[in-house]
């Protein structure tokens, strides 16, 4: 755990948070949630503090939060997940025995949390010149590979620096909304004396305070069901473990097969796609995108009609939900998928402020588990291609 002290702008994001449990975009089991004040620092591959994630527990609670420390994040809130726990001082523990048993450090004079490959996470070792020894992926402690010298973007087990790889004039565009956001949270935290903001997530004392319009309380939300109709909103989406380190893109298409009822295997997909097996996986190679779409089509005999979007926005994520459809999301070095989102206008209310937007990701990676994200900011990610597929008629 880092020896520093919690940082002031941490309030505004447990604000954030409070917000999305006053408009039900996050499950009441949430409310009175305690945080953890300190956290774990995460860095940026180039070595400077990143986000900050904080355990959400409490009675039949685990998740975590993660605050944007960096302003060129774009949003105090990173993303918020429940349903599975951070155990910082355990994944120290697991990476230090395994980088002393199969990689032979056990001298490391320092060892860190470092986002890879944003927002993938693994343990960096260093000697006592601070000289990297080893850097080890989380959960798989399998051993990130030295960087590539290439032009292209990363690839789906690569290490890349979210602060000094991304166009600077969209790292300054980044800064510029968080600073705003961090702003009128701070103000409104500061409207809500007796909270303690840097405790627990509550909304109670937030609707006293607030005093809203009636109907105000109220977002846009939607997650994928069996049916577009009212009646049958009954949960229809699965998540599934990438098999492997790079098979993130085999993960997303299976997912997004078996919302159709078609089920294929990774080992199936990897075959079509031309990822290897799983004694000797391979990534999809940038310029071959192509394969995804060819894939979805092929494997269900041209039932789905799928497409490629290079310019993904908010506005063909939330259609697609809408129309009941799941999307797959390339972001640098990562392939997910999304099945929600939600859309909060209350600080549009009460500031003048663009409503939080958050997309509700089924993540394939760590590898054999997998994680649901609910919610990931859209403002705090980079999203490189979406890949979308509906029902041909014929």
């Amino acid at each position: 755990m880092s020896s520093e002290k919690p940082l002031a702008n941490q309030r505004p994001a447990i604000a954030e948070l409070s917000l999305m449990l006053l408009t039900r975009t996050l499950p009441p089991s949430l409310e009175g949630a305690r945080i953890e004040p300190q956290g774990t620092v995460i860095h940026d591959l180039n070595g400077k503090p990143l986000f900050r994630r904080l355990a959400l527990t409490g009675a039949g609670v685990s998740g975590y939060a993660d605050v944007a420390i960096a302003p060129e994040l774009g949003a105090p809130l990173v993303a918020v997940s429940h349903g599975q726990a951070w155990d910082e001082h355990g994944l120290l523990a697991e990476g230090k025995r395994v980088a002393a048993n199969r990689f032979k450090v056990a001298d490391a004079a320092q060892v860190q949390f470092v986002a890879y490959s944003f927002p993938k996470i693994a343990l960096r070792f260093f000697d006592r010149d601070n000289k990297e020894l080893l850097l080890l992926e989380l959960w798989t402690w399998e051993r990130v590979p030295e960087r590539r010298e290439t032009k292209e973007p990363p690839g789906n087990f690569e290490r890349w620096s979210y602060l000094d790889e991304t166009p600077p004039e969209v790292l300054r565009a980044k800064a510029e909304n968080h600073d705003r956001r961090q702003a009128a949270l701070g103000r409104l935290a500061e409207r809500v004396q007796s909270f303690t903001l840097l405790d627990r997530i509550s909304s109670s004392e937030l609707e006293v305070v607030l005093a809203l319009p009636p109907g105000s309380l109220f977002g846009d939300s939607r997650d994928l069901h069996y049916g577009t109709h009212t009646a049958d909103h009954v949960p229809c989406y699965e998540l599934h473990g990438q098999e492997t380190s790079v098979w993130c893109v085999a993960a997303s298409v299976q997912m997004l097969l078996d919302f159709y009822r078609y089920e294929y295997t990774q080992v199936r997909l990897a075959q079509e796609m031309g990822l290897g097996t799983l004694a000797n996986p391979s990534p999809l190679l940038f310029g071959q995108e192509h394969k995804v779409v060819d894939t979805l089509q092929k494997l269900t005999g041209n039932a789905l009609t799928a497409n490629l979007n290079t310019s993904p926005s908010w506005g063909e994520f939330r259609s697609e939900i809408l129309a009941n459809r799941p999307l797959i999301s390339f972001i640098p070095g990562h392939s997910r998928t999304v099945a929600g989102y939600t859309e909060s206008g209350i600080l549009n209310i009460i500031e003048g402020l663009t409503p939080f937007h958050g997309l509700l990701v089924y993540d394939p990676w760590p590898p054999n588990m997998g994680v649901i994200t609910r919610y990931e900011n859209f403002d705090a990610q980079t999203y490189r291609d979406t890949f979308t597929a509906h029902v041909t008629l014929q």
